[in-house]
Parts: C-alpha cells; sequence; structure tokens
C-alpha cells in the first residue's frame, strides 16, 4: 500500500481444503504533545474462495490508509486488487492466473496506478513446514504521475519468488517474497520488492504481525531513482471455514 508495487505474496492463504477464508486488520493510533496532534488509520480486509473442486480461486484485497497531522496528510493511500487462480493439470503444481489492480497514494511520484495481468505460477516445493512458489505474469498498466504532469502506458513483466516456513510447535509463519519488474522494452526501467511477514497466533482467532518491506524504483518519473522501507506490526483476525464438498 506504501509503494507503486505491492506483494500479493503476503497476503495469499495455502489453505489447502479449506474453501472460505476471511481476514482483516485494523490500526488506529492518536498522539498530542502540547496541541500539536498526528492521527494513523489503517484498515486491510482480504478475503479468499474456492469452487466446489478446489480448482478455482477468487482472491480479493482491500486496504485504506490515511496518517494526517495539522490539517496535513502524510499518508492518503486505498488499494484494491483481485484475482482469479485456477489449477492446471491433476498434481497442480502449474496454475494460471488472471488479476485486476487500483491504487491510489497522492504523497507518491506515481500517484494513481491501474493495471490488468495474467501469468503462471509453479509450485516449487509443497510440504507442511516449507512452501517455494516461482511466479511470472505480463502486465498491462496506467500510471499516472500529477508530478510530472504525465500519464504512461506501460507493458511490464513481473517475476516474484516466494519461500513459507511454517514452525509447528510454535505456528510461527515466515514468509519471504522478491519481486523483479522490468519493462518489456526497457529491462534497466525496474521496480524491486523485498518482503518479509511473520505472523504468530496470539489467541482465538487473533494473530500478532510484523510486516517489513523494501520498494526500490530505479526511475522514477523525474528521471531519478527511489526507495522505500518500513517496519509495521499489527493485529490480525482471521476466520476460515471448510464448507462441505458436493458428492
Amino acid at each position: 500500500m506504501y509503494a507503486q508495487l505491492v506483494n500479493i505474496e503476503s497476503q495469499r492463504m495455502q489453505t489447502d481444503s479449506i474453501r472460505f477464508v476471511l481476514k482483516s486488520e485494523f490500526l488506529f493510533n492518536y498522539s498530542n504533545t502540547d496541541g500539536t496532534y498526528i492521527y494513523r488509520f489503517d484498515l486491510g480486509l482480504a478475503t479468499q474462495y474456492k469452487s466446489l473442486n478446489l480448482r478455482d480461486t477468487y482472491f480479493f484485497i482491500g486496504n485504506y490508509g490515511l496518517i494526517r497531522s495539522a490539517g496535513l496528510d502524510y499518508q492518503n493511500s486505498w488499494f484494491v486488487h483481485f484475482r482469479y487462480n485456477r489449477k492446471l493439470g491433476d498434481n497442480g503444481k502449474f496454475r494460471a492466473e488472471a488479476f485486476v489492480q487500483d491504487q491510489n497514494n497522492q504523497l507518491l511520484s506515481i500517484n494513481s496506478r491501474n493495471l490488468v495481468g495474467f501469468g503462471l505460477r509453479y509450485k516449487i516445493v509443497n510440504s507442511k513446514i516449507f512452501q517455494a512458489y516461482l511466479g511470472n505474469s505480463y502486465m498491462y498498466e496506467k500510471e499516472v504521475s500529477d508530478e510530472a504532469d504525465q500519464t504512461y502506458y506501460n507493458n511490464r513483466n513481473s517475476t516474484y519468488l516466494s519461500l513459507t516456513l511454517k514452525l509447528p510447535e510454535s505456528k510461527l509463519e515466515l514468509i519471504n517474497t522478491f519481486y523483479f519488474q522490468p519493462l518489456y522494452t526497457d529491462i534497466s526501467n525496474f521496480r524491486v520488492l523485498e518482503q518479509f511477514k511473520a505472523e504468530m497466533p496470539l489467541f482465538s482467532n487473533f494473530k500478532v504481525s510484523t510486516l517489513f518491506n523494501y520498494f526500490y524504483n530505479n526511475l522514477n518519473p523525474s528521471g531519478t531513482s527511489e526507495f522505500t522501507s518500513n517496519l509495521s506490526v499489527g493485529l490480525t483476525y482471521e476466520l476460515d471455514k471448510a464448507l462441505a464438498q458436493k458428492k
């Protein structure tokens, strides 16, 4: 949500036969020092639904974030992403994907980004403790920069490697993902995202989570490179349901 490149892998739900999952995250913080105030509001929702035969997966993410002080916004952004995933073959190692995405953040050099894409996802390793996935997609994107007063239409490639480690005793889950997204016409114009996420059950359906992001854009509209990094800690609520399959 904080950069032009968003990691969908950290939001995926590796649920096997569980057909419906809902995750929501909420954060509110307010502080006031001698009349100088700052407040922060973050809301996130992710939901996944699988077909009766478990071959088709529908996935939705939505986020909204606001940081404001003295009437000035330091962050005001929203993001929505919808993805369709279908298992290919009997072993399920390959999946076809198609997705659409819309995001807006007036404080970034690219303040509006819309895209559609499709590609393949390959399951390298899948065990109870460790999973590894490799994906590659084509994306057609429209980017708007108010700062440069320009609109860009790009054909971009997206390649990612996702690694997940689940520790049964502590139920700690670690996810690390690396994205590389160059233009097809100019591979030197690329973006990189490195993300690390840790989740651990707290009680009932609640989890405590930690997320670290590093984003690098080697060529922004002003002709220079830029990077951002952020660390966040929050609380996640997760609801899952294994819907009965028809015989």
